[in-house]
């Protein structure tokens, strides 16, 4: 004979199948998914991610062939980031409206008007010293990005991309200030509906290695520690976040994501605004590395892990698995 058992069984929530889909809380699909995709000059350029397997460096034509098939399997959404053919001290080819960026923002939007292009607004891709920003001298002698010089370039920088047809600018380079000046710059120049996503809550972070192969945008010296956010303090985030909405910032945005599931969860629970997590490289990587070697199943992984980000609170997932997320959702 068994001994007394409790009258509550949680289990019997779980047995069967179709209960257990009927209670879940979080549900993907594919119409929160926003696809990252490197754009750089020339033609016929599909080259893939050494780091960052089954992703790719494009040009403006083939990246077109990719933004076609996402929109076919009903992806919502691009980040585009631009890698240019010639850099310089201050990053001048992010604001050239024939850049690459610019021409594929205008190629979707003049074939695949629905898609919702956002552009990544950071100057580290477009710099030769590979940091945010211009530099000035810093005190041990290598430099420092001016924070306010630089606003300038990253205001010029989302006018360019809005003239070329963005939805949305995203700035990233974690400079004070840069969404109220690229606020003020974008309703100058007439572009009062281009919103902006926030990068508010960026951490300096090892998860960004692959994606610093991908955009070629390692800097050349030291890192990006007064810029972006010290890990060890999570009460920035609340700072920066609350700055940002403050200048006209229309969404934020938690950067990494998966590593920083509490900071996603703290920030929606603190304010009233759309909210993006952004999976970035180093996690895909890894996900996708353990797979090949057999150690985990990447559907099963991917799909858990982006319904964390979704679990925390992120209204919207950047993530490089979208593709592969929109088929595994549509069966």
């Amino acid at each position: 004979m068994r001994p007394e058992f409790p009258k509550t069984r949680l289990r019997r929530l779980r047995y069967n199948a179709t209960l257990r889909e009927m209670l879940a809380e979080v549900r993907l699909s594919r119409h929160e998914l926003i696809a990252p995709l490197f754009v750089r000059e020339g033609a016929g350029v599909r080259h893939e991610i050494a780091t960052m397997p089954g992703q790719f460096q494009f040009s403006a034509d083939t990246a077109m062939e990719t933004v076609r098939r996402w929109a076919s399997k009903g992806i919502p959404a691009v980040l585009l980031f631009g890698i240019p053919q010639a850099k310089d001290a201050v990053g001048s080819e992010a604001w050239n409206d024939d850049a690459a960026v610019q021409r594929l923002c205008r190629q979707i939007k003049a074939e695949l008007p629905k898609v919702l292009v956002i552009t990544d607004v950071c100057l580290c891709e477009y710099t030769e010293h590979g940091h945010c920003g211009t530099l000035t001298d810093g005190p041990d002698g290598c430099g420092d990005v001016d924070n306010d010089l630089t606003l300038e370039s990253l205001a010029k920088t989302a006018v360019s991309h809005a003239r070329s047809g963005a939805d949305i600018v995203a700035p990233s380079a974690m400079m004070d200030g840069q969404v109220a000046t690229i606020r003020r710059a974008l309703d100058a120049a007439g572009f009062t509906r281009t919103a902006i996503l926030s990068y508010a809550v960026k951490f300096a972070s090892s998860m960004y290695g692959p994606f610093r192969d991908a955009a070629e945008s390692a800097p050349k010296f030291g890192d990006r520690r007064t810029y972006q956010m010290d890990y060890r303090r999570a009460s920035q985030a609340f700072a920066e976040a609350s700055a940002d909405l403050a200048e006209g910032a229309d969404m934020l945005m938690v950067k990494p994501g998966a590593t920083y599931l509490d900071i996603i969860a703290a920030v929606k629970r603190r304010f009233d605004a759309p909210l993006a997590a952004y999976h970035v490289s180093g996690e895909y990587s890894s996900i996708k590395a353990a797979a090949r070697l057999g150690w985990l199943d990447e559907r099963a992984a991917a799909i858990e892990i982006t319904s964390s980000l979704r679990r925390a609170g992120a209204d919207l997932v950047i993530t490089y698995f979208a593709e592969q997320l929109a088929d595994w959702l549509k069966e």
